[in-house]
């Protein structure tokens, strides 16, 4: 299966190389003129980019050959889809940031080649941004390998989407030591619609959602063994969850630190030198990088009611999408009220009801999928807070925040349902743990009618043989 994987990998890299040119040409106002040569750089990166994280998924131990095979497979799905949005320019359908970050990662560029214009138009959007200036870098860097070419910050985004798999394989077989609990929640990851097209594209989503799980795992190996590779591979993500979405950086950093505190394993001696010797460490690493003066001024800019309400209300008014225009989150009890309400969009939208076009219709599918697995992640999280609650803490502690942020100001269904991907990575983890709870349930209950049926037919057998003596004597 592997080896049919990786041949099915090749033959889309050759197609991509030698179709795309050719199919792109119509948009070469808006692309410029695409050659073989330049597919072949993005191929190429990608292919380099795969292979490491397919050899780290390979190493896993006796998962690797599976856990490969699941990588190869997400990828192909992110890089087909990724292929057909950029063969037909679907960005403005999709997602529109990617343009945006096209022309800012191209802006970047130039200012690191010494143009000073470019320099400033680039550090404008920054600033204005507030965020997700680490994209445009990102950008930026691998136009700088491959030249401007939006198809290979797409390809490079599949990579980091189809490797998320792993990592939340990983994360949840940390945390449940089960098989079954891993595989599902890794194969969620890997082919649900949403986080497939969200890591297809040119956008900071898939940068993020990878960021967010492989700082989840390092949390966890840290929890059990105090490591320095983990460390650094901890900062790492931290800084670039920094420069992405500064505020899921400071909620990661809020709930890993209280993980920590509470001890993802029995507490002992040993485990509180460890947990308070990495608390530590990473203190001392974010700090050294500047992320205690770069927090003072964006809390004093962005933590702040009203600047949540205007964005909230911006929003809502932006878009037919829009919901709760009436809502005023500018003070704690407007802020608590709209919780519920923002909770359930956050979660379930779009609604039946409110599917009005070609862009929310694409989405029935899979909420309806969502929708029917949502008592299992109930169960999940009962299963998890009951028998696994210090083990699951960092994931539970960011969910539940990040959660509870979103509900209070998010004012639209289709941003709500663009960032519920950084939730759904780990709501999968319990969504597989509910429904293998469920599965070993009716196994049990299936067992119990076997064993009873083999018993009766065993004292039925036993009946009959005795009778006839009976009759003899």
């Amino acid at each position: 299966m592997n080896a049919l994987l990786t041949l099915l990998y090749f033959v889309l890299c050759v197609g991509i190389v030698i179709f795309v040119p050719t199919l792109v040409a119509p948009h070469a106002a808006h692309y410029g003129i695409i050659s073989v040569f330049d597919t072949s750089r993005a191929v190429l990166l990608a292919t380099v980019l795969a292979s490491l994280a397919g050899y780290y998924a390979y190493k896993q131990g006796a998962d690797g050959p599976f856990l490969l095979r699941l990588f190869i497979a997400a990828l192909l799905v992110r890089m087909i889809l990724g292929t057909a949005i950029f063969v037909f320019r679907g960005q403005d359908f999709f997602g529109g940031d990617a343009l945006t970050y096209d022309f800012f990662g191209y802006a970047q560029l130039q200012g690191w080649a010494g143009d000073k214009y470019l320099q400033a138009v680039a550090n404008e959007f920054v600033r204005g941004a507030g965020s997700g200036w680490g994209m445009v870098y990102l950008v930026g860097a691998i136009y700088g390998i491959v030249g401007r070419n939006l198809l290979a910050v797409q390809l490079v985004n599949a990579v980091l989407g189809a490797v998320t798999a792993v990592i939340i394989f990983l994360c949840a077989h940390q945390v449940f030591k089960n098989v079954r609990v891993a595989r599902l929640a890794g194969i969620a990851v890997a082919f649900y619609p949403s986080l497939v097209l969200w890591s297809s594209q040119g956008l900071k989503d898939g940068p993020i959602v990878f960021c967010l799980a492989l700082s989840i795992l390092a949390t966890l190996r840290l929890g059990e063994k105090l490591s320095f590779r983990y460390i650094v591979v901890l900062v790492c993500a931290l800084m670039s969850l920094l420069s992405l979405r500064f505020y899921v950086f400071y909620m990661l950093c809020a709930a890993i630190a209280g993980a920590f505190i509470i001890g993802m394993q029995t507490v002992t001696a040993t485990s509180f030198v460890r947990q308070l010797a990495a608390v530590l460490l990473i203190g001392l690493a974010l700090t050294y990088f500047g992320v205690t003066r770069s927090a003072g001024v964006q809390f004093e800019e962005y933590g702040n009611l009203e600047r949540v309400q205007r964005s909230r209300l911006d929003l809502a008014r932006s878009a037919d999408s829009g919901f709760g225009r009436d809502v005023d989150v500018s003070t704690t009890s407007g802020a608590l009220s709209t919780i519920p309400m923002g909770m359930l969009y956050l979660l379930f939208a779009p609604f039946p009801w409110q599917v009005v076009s070609l862009r929310q219709s694409i989405t029935l599918p899979e909420m309806i999928i969502w929708w029917a697995s949502f008592p299992m992640l109930i169960l999940g999280l009962w299963f998890a807070i009951k028998y696994r609650l210090r083990m699951i803490s960092p994931i539970l502690i960011f969910t539940i925040m990040l959660t509870l942020a979103y509900s209070v100001f998010q004012g639209n269904v289709g941003t709500a349902y663009r960032q519920r991907a950084q939730l759904l990575v780990f709501y999968f983890i319990f969504v597989a743990v509910g429904f293998v709870l469920m599965k070993e349930k009716r196994e049990e209950r299936k067992r119990r009618e076997l064993e009873e049926r083999q018993e009766l037919a065993i004292q039925q057998a036993a009946t009959f043989k005795v009778r006839p003596g009976r009759t003899s004597a």
